[in-house]
């Protein structure tokens, strides 16, 4: 009988961080990339680009996602990994050129019964340091579900566009720019590139737009109000609904003081993520 994924021990990985994965993103999405010679420290959510696990291509399941020598390695064969949300708490600026250790471990692991099946929801905590002291901790959610037909996004073909207004930003979500998010991310899993997989295998109508691309939109419209990864500051996210390509990506923040509420939604005014920045 399969199992939830086990609690797992801390696991160290250290590595220089260098500018050109930041410079590559702030090109990708039309964002301003911080000056980092000035001392400026990585935005939220961009830390994403660092210290990730890098596989082995023989570690790597059929979807691509690597099914062992990773954490968390999935509970069993063929269930489908879902990113559903998560915590970063800045406690000082992650600063380039210089190394940065991540510590990872799995912090809980719980079954439970879906509409759709069996679920095994697992946190994951990770702790970025420089120079001794802690300057990230993070919580992200992940979701795994048994493979089974789901049903698909809402028939917005008789529905109105809803047009982005002067307080949103509309992204438009592609192929490439999907394809290289992936590869910024190290991200193999097949259901954000490979559209013959995604519909074919896994019954998805379109390629899925990634979950952690949504709340690093989220926490951009958040940086343009003027909220920053200043140390005590917090964001949160959850991803409340799948966004495929065709549906686009629109996403604002709401500031009130030292809060701002984030979402996403298609082009069609369905909301697909929400979150808040919070200066503490």
């Amino acid at each position: 009988m399969e199992q939830g994924v086990e609690v797992s021990d801390v696991i160290e990985r250290k590595e220089r961080i260098q500018p050109e994965p930041a410079e590559a993103l702030g090109a990708l999405l039309n964002v301003p990339v911080p000056d980092f010679e000035a001392g400026e420290g990585l935005p939220f959510t961009w830390h994403w680009l660092y210290l990730l696990d890098r596989p082995r291509t023989e570690d790597l399941g059929q979807d691509g996602h690597p099914a062992r020598g990773t954490i968390p390695a999935p509970p069993g064969p063929g269930r489908r990994r879902m990113w559903a949300g998560g915590a970063i708490q800045s406690l000082g600026a992650l600063v380039c050129n210089e190394y940065a250790t991540r510590r990872t471990r799995v912090a809980q692991s719980v079954d439970k019964q879906g509409r759709t099946g069996r679920l095994t929801i697992v946190s994951v905590e990770h702790e970025i340091s420089q120079r001794d002291e802690v300057k990230v901790r993070e919580r992200q959610d992940l979701v795994y579900r048994e493979a089974v037909d789901l049903p698909g996004p809402p028939d917005s073909a008789a529905a109105t566009p809803v047009p982005a207004t002067d307080d949103e930003r509309e992204i438009e979500v592609t192929p490439p720019l999907l394809f290289r998010f992936s590869a910024l991310t190290y991200n193999g899993h097949r259901i954000h590139y490979d559209r013959d997989y995604a519909r074919d295998v896994e019954g998805y109508p379109g390629l899925l737009t990634h979950g952690p691309l949504q709340a690093l939109a989220m926490a951009e419209a958040a940086r343009s109000a003027g909220l920053e990864a200043v140390p005590g500051a917090v964001f949160e996210y959850r991803l409340v609904s799948p966004l495929f390509d065709f549906q686009g990506l629109i996403t604002r923040a709401d500031r009130e003081g030292d809060r701002a509420d984030t979402s996403v939604r298609d082009l069609w005014g369905r909301q697909t993520a929400c979150g808040s920045v919070t200066l503490r």
